[in-house]
C-alpha cells in the first residue's frame, strides 16, 4: 500500500495489506489503467484539494505584516490590523499604530470594549503609557470591572499612572473582593499612586492578605500620614513576611531587625 502525508493527514492507496483490491470508485468500476491514485473512490488529487491550507500561518503573516507596517512606517498596513478577524493581529495593530504615534484615544477605548481579551489587555497597557484624557480615563474605570483577570490588572496599572482618582472607588472595591490575587494586588499599587485618602482603608485591610498583596500594601502607606498609619505599620514589623516587615522598617526608619 502506497502512502503520502499531506499536513496532518496521511492518505493511502492501493491494494490492503492482505492483499485485497484497492477501493474503486461509487459506482463500482475499475480504476485500472486509469492513472489516479484513487482514495476510498476519489482521486488523491481531488482529496488533496479538499484539505485546507494550515489557517495556524495565516494569522502569524498578517501580524508580521502589521509588525513590520509599524517598524516601516506603513500607517495603511498598520490600520488595517484593527479590523483583521484575528485578535492576536488586532493587538498588533494597536502596537503598530502606537510606534507610529498614530493611536488614537477613541481606538483605544474601543479597543478596551473588543471581544479578545488579550485585545481589551493590550489596549489598556497601552492606555496606561500616554497621558490621561477623559476617554481614556472612562475606559480604564470600564475595564476595571471586565471579566478577565489579566485585562483587570493591566486597567489598575493604567489608572494607577494615570493618578485617576476617580477610580479610587472601584478599586478599592477591587482590593477588599476581587478573587484572583494578582488584581487586587494591582488595585492596592494603583490606590497608593493615586493616594487619595479614600482608598486607605481598603489598603490597611489588605495587609491582612496574602504576602505580595501585604507587600504591595505597605509600600502603597508611604502616600499617607497619620496615626491610623503609623500604628498599621508598628503591625507590620512583626509580619511573617520579611518583605512587609522591611518595608515597615524603611518608612518608619527603624534599624533592621
Amino acid at each position: 500500500m502506497a502512502t503520502t502525508t499531506v499536513g496532518h493527514f496521511r492518505l493511502a492507496w492501493g491494494p490492503d495489506p492482505g492483499g485485497g483490491p484497492s477501493a474503486g470508485p461509487e459506482d463500482g468500476t475499475s480504476d485500472a489503467g486509469s492513472g489516479s491514485e484513487k482514495v476510498g473512490g476519489r482521486s488523491a488529487s481531488v482529496i488533496l484539494g479538499m484539505v485546507p491550507d494550515d489557517p495556524a500561518t495565516e494569522p502569524a503573516a498578517r501580524r508580521r505584516r502589521v509588525i513590520e507596517a509599524g517598524h516601516s512606517g506603513d500607517l495603511v498596513g498598520a490600520r488595517e490590523g484593527l479590523a483583521d478577524p484575528d485578535p492576536v493581529v488586532r493587538a498588533a495593530a494597536l502596537g503598530a499604530l502606537a510606534r507610529l504615534d498614530a493611536l488614537g484615544d477613541p481606538e483605544l477605548s474601543d479597543a478596551v470594549r473588543d471581544e479578545s481579551a488579550p485585545v481589551r489587555r493590550r489596549a489598556c497597557e497601552l492606555a496606561g503609557a500616554r497621558p490621561q484624557s477623559s476617554v481614556l480615563a472612562e475606559a480604564m474605570r470600564d475595564a476595571l470591572g471586565d471579566p478577565d483577570p489579566m485585562v483587570v490588572e493591566a486597567a489598575c496599572w493604567a489608572a494607577g499612572e494615570h493618578e485617576d482618582a476617580n477610580a479610587t472607588a472601584a478599586l478599592a472595591a477591587l482590593t477588599a473582593a476581587h478573587p484572583d490575587t494578582r488584581c487586587r494586588e494591582a488595585a492596592v499599587a494603583a490606590l497608593g499612586a493615586i493616594g487619595d485618602v479614600r482608598g486607605l482603608a481598603a489598603l490597611l485591610g489588605a495587609l491582612s492578605d496574602k504576602p505580595t498583596v501585604r507587600r504591595r500594601s505597605a509600600v502603597a502607606l508611604a502616600a499617607f500620614d497619620g496615626p491610623e498609619v503609623e500604628a498599621a505599620l508598628e503591625r507590620c514589623l512583626v509580619d511573617r513576611d520579611w518583605q512587609v516587615r522591611q518595608v515597615a522598617e524603611i518608612l518608619l526608619e527603624r534599624p533592621p531587625t
